[in-house]
């Protein structure tokens, strides 16, 4: 009875061909999924080279104990069904994914951050991709030893035949590489391309249960695979990773980021992440923002603002030109350009936060811009430093010096810094001294209720002076009053010995403990209402 069903069963793969289409798919669905998995992480936790590290590291363990079991259970029995099966249920879990995926991640996250005092990240990253993403891996990593088993008919020719079943999983694997993050993602999202995938995956098992002629008891299992990942359509195209939110004007993904636009009577505000950080803000009224966009606006009075008939401003992480507007509104005499790498984030400023047209963007990451053009400017503002992900390549001394070497004689840089830590040796202050090896003159501010600290550095002894001479020629009552703040609060920085080079800047994991400790102080008063009264005090707290 085993042979019949064996012979039965292999009656599609006898030239081997639909194997070769199997490794093929089931490779480019791997790559995929670990794209994907990127992606439904990212709001919530980041695409910092952390969650990538953990994102590849879980992978490559379901991929690894998928192959153990694989090759094992081929051996014991060598039926195409069973290979063909585990598919199924593979497509079904992928397809799931966008239903119960960030409720699961919240749900881990809620569960961790009142048990977990550090590595947060890490620990939450970990947990979440364990749970949502190593079991269909394991699965499709028993696809290649299971084909293996099927092709080779002797040992003459089993050379030729794995050689030929990795090229077609690697040629999958790098197809399924480009097709999500510059095709499907971009076009139809996060979820409609976890769906599109466990439907191919769903459409080879089909295929090959059909031809096959299966009998009414398995007729039954693939019908129950289908009619679930019909279930997973209906309710998993739904593209909201914040999905307790009701009044979004916009949420959507690019090629780098998750994107969420809201506004109210007063402002619209970007931001990249579910959870925490504003990417900009637009005020509709004018006028100043009450973050750290305000403290910014210093920077064109220590450069001289009152005296230039013309000062050149580039903004290195553009967002939705924020400061590129205050600066235009408050200055009659200023000329902005802005470097912005996610062309969508530009796409919503001339939608949604009235970027004005005569503020030039150029699509490009910040350092190459900077490495292909000799202009100088007045003031140079660095806002690459998105929610908690901060690029390596613009935190570094070599950065920094081409940075200076963009500025004119008296020009002025202005940083901002969005994590601001207490203990020595935390990110700002790494990136502080890095900035005090180039720069002559650093001086720091503090953005009041908030974790963003404002860095001024120039090579100019005047930039102080100018600062007090250019502010007493201001007319506006607030922005005078806000700049009166900023210069009681200015305090000239201490350089110590944390400095930071393209060859080692770890700021992924230097991030990660100011994350830790801003966590540990937003939630110390419903952790100390949980161990004294447990969830159910926690409930009665959010309700």
């Amino acid at each position: 009875m085993q042979q019949h069903t064996n012979q039965r069963n292999r009656n599609i793969l006898k030239n081997k061909v639909y194997l070769y289409l199997t490794e093929f798919f089931a490779g480019m669905s791997v790559m995929a999924v670990e794209l994907g998995a990127s992606r439904l992480l990212a709001p919530y936790f980041s695409s910092s080279q952390i969650v990538w590290t953990i994102i590849i590291g879980t992978i490559m363990i379901a991929m690894a104990l998928g192959n153990i079991y694989g090759g094992r259970f081929a051996d014991k029995n060598p039926n195409p069904d069973k290979l063909y099966g585990r598919m199924i249920i593979a497509a079904v879990w992928i397809a799931a994914i966008p239903v119960v995926g960030k409720y699961i991640i919240l749900a881990i996250s809620a569960v961790l951050i009142f048990t977990v005092n550090s590595n947060f990240l890490i620990i939450a990253g970990f947990a979440a991709c364990m749970v949502i993403f190593v079991f269909p891996l394991f699965l499709l990593g028993t696809v290649t030893p299971s084909l293996v088993k099927y092709t080779v008919d002797s040992l003459d020719d089993s050379g030729k035949t794995v050689g030929a079943l990795n090229a077609s999983n690697t040629i999958g694997s790098i197809i399924g590489t480009f097709v999500p993050t510059f095709i499907s993602i971009p076009a139809v999202g996060t979820s409609i391309t976890f769906l599109i995938f466990a439907f191919v995956l769903l459409l080879l098992a089909v295929i090959y249960f059909i031809s096959s002629h299966i009998p009414m008891k398995e007729i039954k299992k693939l019908s129950v695979g289908i009619f679930l990942f019909l279930l997973c359509c209906i309710f998993g195209h739904n593209n909201s990773f914040a999905f307790w939110e009701d009044h979004l004007t916009y949420e959507g993904e690019s090629i780098y980021n998750y994107l969420q636009v809201y506004e109210n009577e007063d402002e619209v505000v970007l931001s990249t992440n579910v959870l925490f950080g504003v990417q900009s803000v637009y005020k509709k009224q004018g006028g100043l923002t009450g973050m750290y966009y305000d403290y910014a606006m210093a920077a064109p009075y220590m450069a001289g603002v009152k005296e230039k008939k013309q000062l050149d401003i580039l903004i290195l992480g553009m967002g939705t030109g924020t400061y590129a507007t205050q600066c235009q509104h408050y200055f009659d005499n200023v000329s902005i350009e802005g470097v912005e790498i996610d062309q969508k984030i530009t796409d919503l400023a001339v939608k949604y936060f009235e970027l004005p047209k005569d503020v030039k963007v150029t699509t490009y990451d910040g350092r190459a811009y900077l490495n292909a053009i000799e202009k100088q400017y007045d003031v140079i503002m660095v806002d690459a430093y998105q929610d908690i992900t901060i690029p390596f390549q613009m935190s570094s001394v070599e950065f920094f010096a081409l940075v200076k070497e963009h500025l004119t004689k008296d020009g002025v840089m202005v940083v901002n810094m969005n994590m601001r830590g207490t203990k020595q040796g935390d990110i700002n202050q790494y990136l502080a001294d890095t900035i005090s090896s180039v720069f002559d003159e650093v001086y720091t501010v503090d953005v009041e209720n908030s974790s963003n600290r404002e860095l001024f550095a120039s090579n100019s002894n005047q930039m102080l002076s100018k600062f007090t001479n250019n502010g007493k020629q201001e007319s506006d009552e607030e922005l005078l009053l806000m700049m009166d703040g900023v210069k009681d609060n200015l305090i000239e920085y201490k350089a110590g010995d944390y400095v930071m080079t393209d060859d080692k800047a770890p700021v992924e994991l230097l991030g990660m403990r100011v994350i830790d400790e801003l966590i540990r102080d937003e939630v110390s008063y419903y952790k100390r209402v949980y161990e004294e009264e447990g969830i159910e005090g926690v409930l009665r707290m959010i309700a």
